[in-house]
């Protein structure tokens, strides 16, 4: 779909009078370090987090976590149970052992991967992931597509379209991102997706990719948490573990769990 120049005047005109008035500047993974400088990790660790979780749940963890681990190396250096234990209340706990294993990779190569090609081999970090910490950190006018990004695209130029696929979104991205400063463009992205949620509703029902998330009470998920948090106070035996979680899937997901490296045995311990 090509867009005409008068559409596109007035698609940035409407984005960037949003984000001048209504952007998220405050967020803690937008502020510049002493430097001036954006660090690679710490948007990488909010990338991370705001993987399936609402920004207002992510701040807090955010700054919890680099509070404990402020640097790439610091942990890179710490022990996964650690990590576990800082990173409960987010959910999805694979997210925290990823960018452990990440920071691992980084802290031997001796410098921040700064380009997409070298960052989408970092654990957890996919094609969308490695553009957006490429846009954020280093101002590279890369193409990456994400549930706002989806929703200002859907809402500007397919609103009477259904089973929209990417590729039709990223032909109009790549027709209206700023080169000069696409670290600013795609903030307000995100900030006008963010505004259009909330106000009109969830317009991404109309993406091919749409999926709907599954609900997390009374799921495998939920299960998985509650034994996160509970190996996080301490070892815990089979029976203690059966007797606060009282669920017939627990030793299904606790072997899960062990495969997947988050949670350690020894004799009859569990442990994070």
């Amino acid at each position: 779909m090509r867009i005409s120049n008068h559409d596109k005047e007035q698609f940035l005109e409407v984005l960037w009078n949003h984000y001048a008035n209504s952007g998220r500047n405050a967020l803690p993974w937008r502020l510049p370090g002493e430097n001036g400088v954006l660090d690679p990790y710490k948007v990488m660790v909010s990338e991370l987090m705001l993987q399936q979780t609402q920004v207002g749940r992510v701040v807090p963890k955010y700054h919890e976590f680099l509070e404990h681990f402020p640097t790439v190396h610091d942990l890179a250096k710490a022990e996964l149970g650690d990590v576990l234990r800082v990173w409960q209340g987010l959910g999805y706990n694979r997210r925290a052992k990823f960018l452990w294993q990440a920071a691992q990779i980084v802290d031997k190569l001796k410098h921040f991967p700064d380009n997409v090609a070298d960052l989408v081999k970092l654990p957890g970090v996919g094609v969308n992931t490695a553009g957006a910490i490429a846009a954020y950190a280093y101002n590279f006018p890369a193409v990456f597509i994400e549930t706002n990004v989806r929703t200002v695209y859907l809402h500007h130029f397919l609103a009477d379209s259904v089973d929209v696929p990417d590729a039709e979104i990223t032909e109009l991205l790549e027709q209206t991102i700023d080169h000069e400063n696409p670290r600013e463009f795609y903030w307000a992205l995100m900030d006008y997706g963010t505004h259009l949620k909330a106000t009109i509703g969830n317009v991404n029902k109309a993406s091919k990719h749409y999926a709907k998330q599954s609900k997390f009470h009374g799921s495998r998920r939920q299960v998985r948490g509650q034994i996160i948090r509970l190996l996080g106070s301490g070892p815990h035996t089979l029976v203690a573990l059966r007797t606060a979680i009282e669920d017939a899937r627990l030793e299904s997901v606790l072997h899960d769990l062990i495969t997947e490296d988050l949670v350690r045995q020894n004799g009859g311990q569990y442990y994070l």
